[in-house]
């Protein structure tokens, strides 16, 4: 079953990639920026899965939504690691 919070979720989640997408050459320019749109990519594909279990291979696709949230918060752990080390080769 699908929850209307879900199909919500993935509408914004959707606008926002596209939105991703249609700056990617002006964002590109934040230090290390494919790590963070990887994060953010895994995480709307996770919230797709959520919406997809509801009607087929609910087992299946709703461990790889947690593959995906997991795998997003290793990119955005990483990006957030990284990020410091960046700002003082500015200074």
């Amino acid at each position: 079953m699908v929850h209307e919070n879900e199909i919500i979720m993935i509408v914004l989640g959707l606008a926002t990639l596209t939105f991703l997408l249609f700056n990617y050459n002006t964002l590109k320019s934040i230090p290390y920026f494919k790590l963070l749109f990887i994060s953010y990519s895994l995480s709307t594909a996770g919230w797709l899965l959520t919406v997809l279990e509801g009607f087929f291979w609910e087992d299946y696709l709703n461990a790889l939504e947690h593959v995906c949230y997991a795998l997003s918060m290793i990119f955005l752990a990483l990006w957030c690691w990284l990020i410091p080390d960046k700002k003082k080769e500015k200074t």
